[in-house]
């Protein structure tokens, strides 16, 4: 399997399916060491390296979770769609990946779904992680990816400065990458974006974010690419209620167009998301970010080996 860690999007584009009779959920064999796991909004690519019967254990018992973990989290949606501080009665292990990763950004309003993607994520690479003889391996929830690495092991992660290419499904080419290695206190990657899967409420056009667990870098990425805002004609915003029946964010208003701003504003609004982003660090809930808006970059923490976004 090549290092660099591709969009779940990208890999699992066009791969045939065997579904569930039961769960309804679909299973399919990539090349190279990958699977593709598929339920409702829930699109997963996987990836292990090691011997051949433990990685073949580990994906079977990751499988028959997969298939279980969707109606669980429909059965808690009226808590994980409230603010934290209201999700009290969250009973599954996944809901409450989702809870302990949001509730350190409870100063500001935010939902257990900010971090739906990567607690997913983080449910499913354990079974990796519990498998002697597997070396590495990923699960990538449409780009927020749980890692495990054992002794010098390590990965390559593509970045994309609009995320919002994947979703339009715009040829995909790398704006920047960087390496995670076992040495590292990283285990989660995520993105956050106004052109994104989900809302927005500021207008970056990526916030990626390394963090300790999928989970804890979803929540983070959503709370710093909220901040990268600024007040611009050239934004368009509307009530979530507006799009989206049963959103989480109710009527607080998202992003859902952003033009060509001046050098000043772009300045301006990633000089709030680097502030949040600092914040962060400085509490140990990331180790690192970098947030891209209209050709303009920011890199907080660690050294990213990004390009210029083009």
């Amino acid at each position: 399997m090549a290092d660099r860690i591709a969009p779940a999007a990208a890999e699992a584009s066009g791969a045939p399916h065997a579904a569930s009779p039961v769960s309804g959920a679909a299973l399919a064999r990539l090349a190279g060491q990958r699977w593709h796991f598929q339920h409702g909004p829930i699109d997963l690519v996987i990836g292990a390296d090691g011997e051949p019967d433990a990685v073949g254990i580990a994906v079977r018992a990751a499988w028959e979770r997969f298939q279980t973990i969707l109606s669980e989290l429909v059965q808690e949606l009226r808590w994980l769609r409230a603010p934290v501080q209201q999700a009290v009665e969250l009973r599954g292990p996944v809901a409450q990946r989702m809870l302990r990763a949001c509730w350190a950004h409870r100063e500001q309003f935010i939902t257990p779904m900010a971090a739906v993607a990567g607690a997913v994520a983080d449910e499913l690479i354990e079974f990796f992680r519990a498998r002697a003889g597997i070396a590495r391996a990923y699960v990538n929830n449409g780009g927020d990816i749980a890692l495990h690495l054992t002794q010098r092991q390590r990965y390559r992660i593509g970045l994309f400065a609009d995320v919002g290419r994947i979703k339009r499904r715009e040829p995909v080419s790398l704006d920047g990458e960087f390496e995670v290695t076992a040495s590292m206190p990283v285990r989660g990657v995520a993105t956050s974006g106004w052109g994104g899967r989900s809302f927005s409420l500021g207008i970056a056009d990526s916030a990626t974010v390394l963090a300790a667990s999928a989970a804890q870098a979803d929540a983070a990425a959503t709370m710093i690419a909220n901040s990268v805002d600024v007040d611009d004609p050239a934004i368009l915003r509307k009530p979530a209620a507006e799009l989206k029946d049963d959103t989480d964010l109710g009527d607080r208003l998202v992003t859902v167009r952003v033009g060509p701003l001046p050098r000043a504003k772009i300045a301006q609004a990633l000089d709030a998301g680097e502030t949040k982003a600092r914040e962060l660090v400085a509490r140990g809930l990331i180790f690192a970010a970098a947030l891209w808006l209209q050709g303009q970059a920011r890199v907080v923490g660690c050294k990213l080996e990004a390009q210029r976004p083009r």
